[in-house]
C-alpha cells in the first residue's frame, strides 16, 4: 500500500500527543510547537483537529492545551478527572458567583458519586459536599443526572436490591422501581432536582456532562436551602436554576469534546 498524504499529519498529530503525555500539566501551543518542531500554524491547525476528535482540550482561561478525554480512555481514569476537575473548575466558580450558590462537579464511581469540585458563592454556605466526599448516587440531583444517562441494564446492576438504596434523611428511593420513577420524570423534565435527600432543608439541582461518545461522565449541580413539610420531595423543578446549570454542563461538555449540551437521558 502507498504512502498517503495523510500520514505525515498524522505523525505529527501523534508527535504532539505524546508531547502532551509527556507532561505533568497543560502547555501552550507556541512551547508544543517548539518541543515537537512545527510552524505555529500547523501546530494551532493538528490542535484544533485533535480537541474535535477529544483527544485534546482547550483550557480557554489559560491559553493551553492538555489531553483530552478520548485520550485517557486510551490512559487512566484519574488523569480524566484530573482533566474534567481543571477545565470544570472555573465554569463552576462562575455558576456559583452568578447564582449566589454552591456549585459542584462530580464524577461516578459504581453507584456513588465523588466530589472532584466545590465553588463557594461570595457568602460562603457550609455543607456536607465538600471535595472528596462520596454519596450515593440515588440522592444528589448531581447523583441522579448520571444515572439517567445510563442504559437501563447498567442502572439495574448497580442497585439490584433493596438492600443497595441508602439514605441520608427520611427521603430517596428506596426500590430499583421507584428510582425508575423518579429518572423517568427527571427525562421529562430535562434536569434532575433533590429536595432533602442529602440535608434536611436542602435542595439541589443538577445536570450531567456527557464526553465524545455521548456518556454521562460527570454532573454540574447547584445546592441552596429549601424547607419543605412532610416526608416526601415537594416536587418543586427549580427551572429558574435548572438553567445555569444546564448551561455550564453544556459548556464543560463541549470543552471535552462532547456532542452539543448536556441533557439528562435514559434508554
Amino acid at each position: 500500500m502507498g504512502d498517503s498524504s495523510d500520514v505525515p499529519a498524522l505523525r505529527r498529530g501523534l508527535a504532539l500527543l505524546r508531547a502532551l503525555g509527556s507532561r505533568p500539566s497543560p502547555v501552550s501551543a507556541a512551547h508544543l510547537a517548539r518541543e515537537v518542531g512545527l510552524p505555529r500554524s500547523s501546530t494551532y491547525h493538528l490542535l484544533g483537529e485533535l480537541v474535535a476528535a477529544g483527544f485534546v482540550v482547550h483550557y480557554p482561561e489559560e491559553h493551553r492545551y492538555g489531553l483530552g478525554w478520548a485520550a485517557a480512555d486510551l490512559g487512566s481514569a484519574h488523569s480524566a478527572s484530573r482533566s474534567l476537575e481543571r477545565l470544570g473548575r472555573p465554569l463552576l466558580t462562575g455558576l456559583a458567583a452568578a447564582t449566589g450558590h454552591p456549585a459542584q462537579l462530580v464524577v461516578p464511581h459504581g453507584a456513588e458519586v465523588v466530589y472532584l469540585v466545590k465553588a463557594q458563592p461570595p457568602t460562603p454556605q457550609t455543607l456536607v459536599t465538600r471535595e472528596e466526599v462520596r454519596l450515593p448516587a440515588t440522592l444528589p440531583a448531581s447523583g441522579r443526572a448520571i444515572l439517567g444517562g445510563l442504559p437501563s441494564a447498567q442502572v439495574r446492576a448497580l442497585f439490584p436490591r433493596a438492600a443497595s438504596f441508602v439514605r441520608r434523611t427520611a427521603r430517596g428511593p428506596r426500590t430499583l422501581p421507584e428510582l425508575r420513577a423518579l429518572l423517568a420524570r427527571q427525562v421529562r423534565r430535562g434536569w434532575a432536582v433533590e429536595d432533602g435527600c442529602v440535608t434536611e432543608s436542602w435542595a439541589s439541582v443538577g445536570a450531567p456532562v456527557l464526553d465524545h461518545a455521548g456518556r454521562a461522565v460527570a454532573a454540574v449541580s447547584l445546592t441552596f436551602r429549601h424547607v419543605c413539610e412532610g416526608v416526601e420531595e415537594c416536587g418543586r423543578e427549580w427551572p429558574d436554576l435548572a438553567e445555569p446549570v444546564t448551561r455550564t454542563a453544556g459548556e464543560l461538555t463541549a470543552r471535552i469534546g462532547g456532542p452539543g449540551r448536556g441533557r439528562t437521558r435514559t434508554r
